[in-house]
């Protein structure tokens, strides 16, 4: 699930008023991300992927700074550099941006991470630790998809595209992971401001669980 269009708009807006009074790099760089909208997280992550040329999943300072150009992201160089310190933990110049990226999602509470997963559980149909479109197959009916409907897509292309919402956004494989689904669902965790119950309630009604 990639949140409602209502709860998306009213996340943009809370973090675009956040960027005028954010103070710490990290949370600058949170309310950049999510002011484009629940995805907004996993799109750096692309970039810096495309950063990322002999695919060791680090980045070096310059990198880091290009990446961040790319995605239009407004900082100072002095910002980009404190932010690049914080993470560089052992002093090696380089970061791994997969916990840069998990250190920027939002924090997210137990009891949302366990709705999360029992989500995602119910998806994989199979129990092999992945969703796949044979998953969706039991669980997900396309007839009610418009695009079906008018013979636009096919039943594969449905399943295909319901996976992309998932997948990640760099490497589309067709295979979501737990840890995909959870980042997919950070962006509904942010978007969703109200207690727990409420999140837990909203995930229930959405997969029926």
């Amino acid at each position: 699930m990639s949140g409602t269009a209502r709860h998306d708009r009213e996340m943009a807006i809370r973090s675009k008023k956040k960027l005028t009074t954010a103070t710490d790099p990290i949370e600058s760089l949170r309310s950049q991300c999510l002011a484009r909208g629940s995805a907004g997280i996993k799109g750096l992550g692309r970039v810096f992927r495309i950063m990322d040329d002999n695919n060791n999943r680090t980045l070096d300072f310059k990198e880091f700074l290009k990446g961040l150009n790319d995605y239009a992201v407004v900082m100072e160089k002095e910002e980009a550099e404190e932010l690049f310190r914080r993470f560089d933990k052992d002093g090696s110049g380089t970061i791994d941006f997969n916990e840069f990226l998990l250190t920027l999602r939002p924090p997210m509470s137990r009891a949302r991470k366990e709705v999360i997963m029992k989500a995602f559980r119910k998806l994989d149909k199979t129990g092999d630790g992945v969703i796949t479109i044979e998953d969706l197959r039991g669980v997900y009916n396309v007839k009610h998809h418009p695009k079906y409907q008018n013979g636009e897509w096919t039943e594969e292309q449905v399943f295909r595209k319901f996976l992309d919402n998932f997948d990640s956004p760099y490497d589309k494989d067709g295979l979501v992971t737990p840890e995909e689904f959870t980042n997919n669902s950070a962006g509904v965790n942010t978007s969703v401001r109200y207690t727990d119950v409420y999140f837990i309630i909203m995930m229930t009604t959405a997969w029926k669980l």
